[in-house]
Formats: structure tokens, sequence, C-alpha cells
């Protein structure tokens, strides 16, 4: 459809209805056009190795955050749930009177790693823990550990029991805030047994001398900043009255992972595994985001993502050092 127009020469000119606009109008829808063509080329020419390259920097910084957010909240709740079901396994034992008094059961088999052994309670410190048998870093997430070659607390000799700072609840991050004299009580199969501080000490420090034929209980935690480890803290205790008769002692030597600040590198196989398995993930997402499309891709591969996220963190936390 087109109108007569009289031009100012007096000449008649026809003009298409639909084809007036303004300047102004036809140039923003210009640009309008131009800025969406522009963002498809962009994303169309966007290849799958920066897709990919995006993709696993979002994945090492998730990565990052969830590892963070296991060491500081998860993991407290882990200690706690593990020391609910110590409590309960040790008070039951201690009721029926099969509670361990050595390092071997009644059948003479060696008491397995992370078996409850003892009630550690520190009044000063208003603190009430189960102590568990073994001081690797697994061993260590439920609880303070007992260390192997050494007697049971309440025995004749020397106990020692490992305690993180920080990690998994941190039950030994106030130790440091013991004094000569404060009290530190045990219970185990064999019956309660009160202990008085002696000294701390660190690297270098001398050995407090030990009564013949008496007890002491050292705890042992880290030194330094949360979750970074500069050194080992020793508290020591001596037994207040008589020491129990010690069992005979039925590992003479721990592994490495098993000493202060030692690791675990056992399970390092299965960090690995899943972080393969991410690495798969992410070049699925890549694949699905270019074929299926953005919502889809979020809605089938976050949630594989996360869970496998959290695997790795979890991994990723167990093998710090054991007193972290």
């Amino acid at each position: 459809m087109s109108v007569a127009e009289v031009t100012p020469g007096g000449s008649i000119a026809e003009v298409a209805v639909g084809q007036v606009s303004s300047p102004l109008t036809g140039r923003r829808g210009s640009r309008l056009s131009d800025i969406r063509e522009a963002y498809r080329a962009a994303a169309n020419d966007t290849s799958s190795t920066r897709y990919l390259a995006l993709t696993s920097l979002m994945l090492v910084t998730v990565l990052a955050l969830g590892f963070c957010v296991d060491l500081t909240m998860i993991s407290p709740l882990e200690y706690r749930v593990a020391q609910t079901r110590a409590f309960d396994r040790l008070r039951n034992e201690l009721a029926h009177g099969v509670a361990p008094v050595g390092e071997v059961d009644r059948k003479g088999h060696l008491l397995p790693m992370g078996a409850p052994v003892a009630l550690l309670t520190i009044p000063r410190l208003h603190m009430k823990v189960v102590v568990l048998e073994g001081t690797d870093p697994e061993v260590l997430t439920g609880g303070p550990g007992h260390l192997r070659d050494t007697v049971l607390p309440g025995q004749a000799g020397t106990s020692v029991v490992f305690g993180r700072a920080a990690a998994f609840g941190g039950p030994f991050r106030r130790i440091h805030d013991l004094r000569p004299g404060d009290a530190v009580i045990v219970t185990t199969g064999s019956g309660t047994s009160t202990y008085s501080v002696v000294d701390r000490r660190t690297a270098g420090d001398a050995l407090p001398a030990m009564a013949q034929g008496g007890a002491r209980l050292t705890l042992v935690t880290a030194t330094g900043p949360a979750f970074l480890p500069s050194g080992v803290l020793r508290v020591d205790a001596d037994l207040r009255g008589t020491a129990i008769g010690a069992s005979p002692i039925a590992v003479t030597s721990v592994p490495h992972s098993q000493v202060p600040l030692g690791t675990d590198t056992a399970t390092l196989w299965v960090f690995a595994f899943i972080l393969e398995a991410l690495i798969l993930v992410s070049v699925g997402a890549v694949v699905a985001w270019q074929r299926w499309g953005r919502a889809q891709t979020w809605i089938v591969f976050f949630p594989v993502t996360v869970l496998l996220g959290y695997y790795a963190t979890d991994q990723l936390v167990r093998l710090l050092p054991n007193l972290t």
C-alpha cells in the first residue's frame, strides 16, 4: 500500500506505508539486531575446548570451596555422630563388664582399629570424649585415639592418646590451656583412674621424670594455626594412686600413618578415581550443553557433580595429617 505525497518542488511521490520510520528508531533497531547477531556468532564460535576449560575452572573452584566447607562445617558433624555411636557402645560394654582391658579381646584377637577403649574426662576444659583404638587419620576422624604400642590408660607405664587440634571437632584444641595439677580422669574396663597434669612440652623439651612403677598419660596434638600444623604438643599427666598391672603389649611398633602428624595415602587411589569421574562428567556436560541446551544439562549433571564433589573433598580431607 502506498500514499501520494507532495514534495517541496510540487511533484508527487509515492511512499510505501510501513516503510516510514524515524532515523532514531531505525538506528536503535539496527543496534539491537547487530548485538543479537554478534552474541549468536560468539556463542557459535565458542569451541568445545573453551567450554571444557571454563567447566574445569569452575570445577576446581567448587572443589576448593567444598574442601573448606567440609573441613570447617561437615567434619565436626561427622565427629559428633561417631562420638555418639562410640559412647553408646562403650557404655554398653562397661555395663556388661566386657569393655577392653588390654590390646587384645577376650578371645586373644587384636582390638580392631576404631574400637572404643576409654572415656576421657578433663573437668577444667569441660571435655568428655571417647578414646578409640589406633591413631591413624581415619580413626582420629571419630575422636582421640590410643597409640597401639603403649599400655591402656590406668595401667603401669606410659599411655599415649592422640587428638586433633582443629578438624573433625578438634577435641584436643584446648589442651594447651592445661596447667600443672589439673585433673584428667580416664575410665576403662579396668576401672577409673585420675591423673594430675605435670607439664607441657614441645620438640626439644626434656621428658619429666616418672616414679618407678608409676603410670603416665600423655596427650598429644598439633601446634600452630588451625588446620596448618607446625609441630607437636605433649601434655604429661601422672597417675594419682596405684597403677593397674599392665597387660602385655601386642603391638611393638606402628606404621608411619600412626605417628604424630602421620598421613595415610592408602586411599589415594579412591581420590584419583573420583577425580577421573569428575573429568568424565565435565566432558559429558560440555557435549550435553551443546546438544541439549542449558536447562537440560543443569538438571542432569548438577546432582551428579555435587555428589562426586562431596566424595572428592571428603577423601581430600582424610589425607591431612592425623593431628590436624
